[in-house]
């Protein structure tokens, strides 16, 4: 479309501008030009000027002039001559062209649309009117996959997302930060959870084999319809930030899965100090050491089974049993009995979240 859009403007202006003027994207390829023999050409040697910034250019007896919304320019407007009405020509023409250029995404563009949705930047009542303006179904499932670079080649991740994902009709994808890509992704209906992390897990193989890039992903939950968007851009993020607390090894992170993590996220830290006040009346759980930290982990990990601890510790069942007796004398419960077990687990985490004391949205 944008194509259309610049030739149409090429088209008008030929007349006032007694010159061949036209438009090169970012491969150096010919889009738009009066001399309508020359689309689709295409230099080798104007790549390099493109990618170094937005300066103006002289080459082979032609002035240009790079332009665009992007940190790189995405495209250049050239004129015929290399005088200074040619590069006047091309100051007022990369200036008029991406001002119509930024018009047309934010009015037409698709993906601006749902970037504005996932960031309510556009009110809830015109977002039915675009969605259809736009051709956007009402009955479609689409999910949110918030993609974080934790450490990063020099590779762009965002390239890579976009290449794993080229149908841009059906999928979406942008930053909206450095480290930060979401990519909506539409999905079948009745998809299940296993699915999603298994697509995620995709992202994460292929940015962290080939590339040397590390990412973790937050999923948020499954929509139908471009208004709840948001929702599941915001799920996505809770996603990642309760993940960074309770999982900290894990790479991908779904909304639904965050079970009882998700709900201590939610509660006030004075009303966590408080619980942690009364749980351990008898003794604070500083008080404990690392060994019997893990002793507890793995304690949990095997279902509350002493022999299978032991086992998997290599200790005798007297000395596990040893240990919890030690710390039931230190904090008064008894992680044998499954009441005071749940207590302990949810006071622990409590603990963590309190440490880590992560950024709510």
């Amino acid at each position: 479309m944008s194509n259309r859009l610049f030739q149409g403007v090429i088209h008008q202006m030929r007349d006032a501008i007694d010159r061949v003027i036209g438009i090169v994207d970012e491969t150096a390829t010919i889009i738009s030009c009066s001399d309508l023999t020359r689309i689709g050409v295409k230099s080798e040697y104007l790549t390099l000027d493109l990618n170094d910034g937005g300066e103006t250019f002289v080459r082979d007896g032609y002035t240009y002039k790079p332009f665009g919304a992007r940190m790189k320019p995405e495209y250049a407007v050239f004129v015929e001559g290399t005088d200074d009405m040619a590069a006047r020509y091309c100051a007022v023409l990369a200036i008029s062209l991406t001002s119509i250029k930024q018009y047309y995404d934010e009015k037409y563009d698709r993906n601006n649309f749902i970037k504005n949705v996932i960031l309510d930047n556009i009110l809830p009542s015109d977002i039915y009117i675009k969605s259809r303006e736009l051709h956007f179904s009402g009955d479609i499932s689409r999910v949110v996959f918030l993609i974080r670079v934790v450490s990063s080649n020099d590779i762009s991740a965002f390239d890579v997302v976009q290449n794993l994902f080229p149908d841009k009709q059906k999928d979406f994808i942008f930053s909206i930060s450095e480290s930060d890509i979401v990519l909506v992704k539409e999905i079948k209906a009745g998809i299940e959870s296993k699915d999603l992390e298994k697509l995620a897990r995709s992202i994460v193989d292929t940015l962290g084999s080939e590339f040397y890039t590390r990412v973790v992903v937050g999923i948020g939950t499954v929509v139908v319809g471009v208004k709840d968007l948001a929702r599941s851009f915001k799920e996505a993020q809770v996603a990642l930030e309760v993940g960074k607390v309770f999982d900290t090894e894990k790479s991908i992170v779904a909304y639904n899965n965050l079970g009882i993590a998700r709900l201590i996220y939610q509660l006030p830290t004075t009303l966590c100090e408080m619980f942690l006040q009364e749980v351990f009346k008898k003794g604070s759980i500083e008080s404990l050491d690392h060994e019997t930290l893990f002793t507890i982990q793995k304690f949990f990990e095997n279902n509350l089974n002493v022999s299978e601890t032991s086992r998997k510790l290599f200790v005798h069942r007297n000395t596990l049993v040893y240990r919890l007796e030690k710390i039931k004398k230190l904090t008064g419960l008894d992680l044998r009995e499954f009441d005071h077990a749940i207590i302990f687990k949810v006071a622990l985490m409590v603990k963590r979240y309190l440490t880590a004391n992560p950024v709510k949205f």
